[in-house]
């Protein structure tokens, strides 16, 4: 089984560009799953459903991290694609920070970012998009040719080694050569013993814990100043 992790932050366009790489591997009779987690609640598993009729599981954290919940919740998500007798099983992330959004090592990974966000972005992304195998460029059709120059040699700067597309997600336009990559990957027969190309944040704190109320009296554990 092919197994892609997707990364990237929220309205980067992350379910349009799955939904046009998948369609690619459906065209050519390969059984396609789609896992998207999230913290609060999404659609987007229900939009993939109905675009591409394959089976599509949600995951939400809730209260909990939707990254840590996310890892717990690995080993049962390729249990899960592979009772789905799967070619290609999609893995979403929530789409916050790229602090975690974690990749794991071993197992394609794909990062999703679009040229809106900022010339600065790349830098500020983190282990999201610094330990990733592709990055995928969006809205590209929307700035200037100057512009995606700029952004692009900006990611080259943070991750020289990934490959770099720039995928429309209205059209699909470049999603075949994205699909080419993903084709191209591993097998994977286990996501057990793997480990994730870069750690957690370390924090344990009240407010991991339900603590609302704001103040030095409220907070314990790992707690950092600014000053």
């Amino acid at each position: 089984m092919k197994i892609v992790t997707v990364a990237g932050t929220p309205s980067s366009g992350k379910t349009s560009v799955i939904i046009h790489a998948m369609r690619h591997f459906i065209e050519n009779g390969k059984s396609v799953s789609a896992v998207k987690f999230d913290a609060l609640d999404t659609m987007d598993d229900q939009i993939i459903k109905e675009k591409l009729n394959i089976p599509t599981l949600k995951g939400i954290s809730d209260y909990i991290c939707p990254d840590h919940f996310y890892v717990s919740n690995l080993e049962e998500v390729f249990l899960w694609g592979e009772n789905n007798n799967s070619d290609v099983l999609v893995i979403e992330t929530a789409g916050l920070c790229l602090r975690c959004a974690p990749h794991i090592t071993g197992i394609m990974a794909v990062t999703i970012v679009d040229n809106l966000s900022g010339l600065d972005a790349p830098k500020k992304m983190g282990p999201g998009i610094f330990h990733t195998d592709i990055i995928v460029i969006t809205k590209s059709d929307l700035v200037s040719q100057a512009e995606r120059e700029v952004f692009k040699q900006r990611i080259r700067e943070v991750n020289p080694d990934a490959e770099i597309i720039n995928v429309n997600g209205l059209t699909g336009k470049g999603s075949l050569l994205l699909k080419r990559f993903i084709e191209g990957s591993d097998d994977i027969e286990s996501m057990s013993e793997r480990e994730l190309r870069y750690s957690m944040p370390a924090s344990l704190c009240s407010y991991c814990t339900g603590e609302v109320r704001i103040g030095k009296k409220y907070q314990s554990g790992s707690v950092e100043k600014i000053v």
